[in-house]
């Protein structure tokens, strides 16, 4: 339970730090969305990497950004420092009344501290059980049931001390009008005036991925002249390469190849116009979970509990359901092992048809 003083505080600007992977970032919003219906007048602002900084920059209850570039350390020692002594300085010119630090690293620790906030809320993680973590946070929140929940909830408790429930968390993908604009015109460009469907099937991890043969086979009977299966990917070449061999395994003509096309809110706004999402475990899974699209999800050995998408329109297809699959922590995330190949085409074309009212 929240102490009374702190469920009454009006605080008028608050920083919130996260320091992970796109997926990550997007499943703060609902902290961000929490404190901005519960403190309307705030100004809040987000510490993150430099790269995820796509996610969050149309939030509309967002002020600003307060960047970290993981480039800095290339720059060498005295050029880092003096990146993170402005940043220090850009944060303490805010004059934050709460600091609420969602990360683990002490990096994130010590900007709390040094942001000279009166209130810094942290978690009590395990492995930072010491006087020093203490010392940079004067609320710490206890991570003890945190391996039965959902990120959303995990971060969401973080709000304890200030009396708001995890209860209706919603997440959020934002985007602008530019963006909406540029994918609407692609579109036309690529004769696709009619329903479409996305499928994502790439991850930067290899055993996230189901086999190129069964998304192959999965689209051909999807795709049809009058609903396209549009293709999407992240620019990396690898990603684009998996794509081309899709493709060049599906016998419809009704596929389309938008890979590396387009930024993250771009292919949100790509998303947010498609009949249905389907896709891996991935940071484009859970942005068609926040836009509400109709979302499925294949699974392999991933922690479900905490990575499913979050919202209603969502069916999780998992690897385990098939056949045995190696614990989540025992993974080595260079394998080239796809995992996901005992999950049947015939499912997933199923699934998609109950969304598609087929």
């Amino acid at each position: 339970m929240a102490s009374p003083i702190l469920a009454n505080i009006s605080p008028q600007n608050i920083l919130l730090i996260k320091l992970r992977h796109h997926g990550d970032m997007l499943l703060t919003t609902p902290v961000i969305n929490a404190l901005h219906q519960r403190y309307p007048q705030a100004n809040i602002d987000v510490l993150l990497y430099q790269e995820t900084r796509p996610m969050l920059e149309a939030h509309p209850a967002i002020r600003r950004l307060h960047i970290i570039d993981r480039k800095w350390k290339n720059e060498g020692a005295w050029r880092k420092l003096a990146h993170e002594r402005a940043l220090i300085a850009d944060v303490r010119a805010c004059h934050y009344d709460l600091v609420i630090n969602l990360a683990d690293q002490w990096r994130a620790g010590i900007i709390t501290r040094l942001s000279r906030a009166p209130l810094r809320i942290g978690f009590a993680f395990k492995k930072r059980d010491n006087a020093l973590w203490r010392f940079c946070h004067n609320q710490l929140v206890s991570t003890a049931d945190h391996s039965t929940l959902h990120t959303v909830e995990q971060n969401m408790s973080a709000l304890a001390p200030l009396g708001i429930s995890r209860e209706g968390a919603r997440v959020s993908m934002h985007y602008s009008e530019n963006d909406k604009q540029y994918v609407l015109s692609t579109l036309l460009e690529n004769g696709i005036n009619s329903p479409f469907i996305v499928v994502q099937p790439t991850s930067r991890w290899g055993f996230k991925c189901w086999e190129d043969e069964k998304v192959a086979a999965t689209i051909d009977q999807l795709a049809k002249q009058n609903r396209k299966v549009i293709l999407t990917a992240a620019p990396d070449q690898k990603e684009r390469v998996m794509i081309e061999h899709i493709q060049s395994l599906c016998r419809s003509p009704d596929v389309v190849s938008l890979a590396g096309k387009f930024s993250l809110p771009q292919l949100a706004a790509l998303i947010d116009h498609a009949q249905l999402f389907i896709g891996v475990d991935s940071a484009p899974m859970h942005m068609a979970a926040a836009l509400d699209t109709p979302c499925i999800a294949l699974f392999g050995p991933t922690k479900l509990q905490h990575w499913r998408p979050w919202g209603e329109h969502n069916r999780v297809i998992w690897a385990g359901d098939y056949g045995p699959l190696p614990s989540p922590d025992s993974i080595d995330t260079n394998t080239q092992q796809r995992f996901l190949s005992i999950i049947p085409v015939e499912d997933v074309v199923a699934a998609a048809r109950s969304y598609l009212n087929e």
